[in-house]
């Protein structure tokens, strides 16, 4: 395998809805909203490789632990789990 391939990022990635999503479908980065699907659809692209982790805190001035909850509560309940009106519930 040649360096480049090695380091190289997908086009795209499974997105939260099962359809292909590329850096051009992410959320903008001045987004002041963060609805459920935004919020899904950035964890899909960090856990897919189209973003780092890192980039996507930078882009979207998130600290490590707000993207930290976001990863765990959707591992653990999917989209619904990145309700907030739900984060009380499944943070037990």
């Amino acid at each position: 395998m040649h360096m480049e391939t090695q380091n190289a990022r997908p086009i795209s990635v499974k997105g939260p809805d099962g359809q292909k999503m590329t850096l051009a479908d992410l959320p903008s980065p001045n987004i002041s909203r963060w609805v459920t699907r935004r919020k899904a659809e950035v964890v899909a692209a960090v856990t897919g490789g189209l973003l780092t982790r890192e980039a996507a805190c930078e882009r979207y001035n998130l600290t490590d632990e707000e993207y930290e909850a976001w990863e765990r509560l959707y591992a653990r309940h999917g989209a619904k789990g990145l309700r907030t009106t739900r984060l009380q519930q499944y943070r037990r």
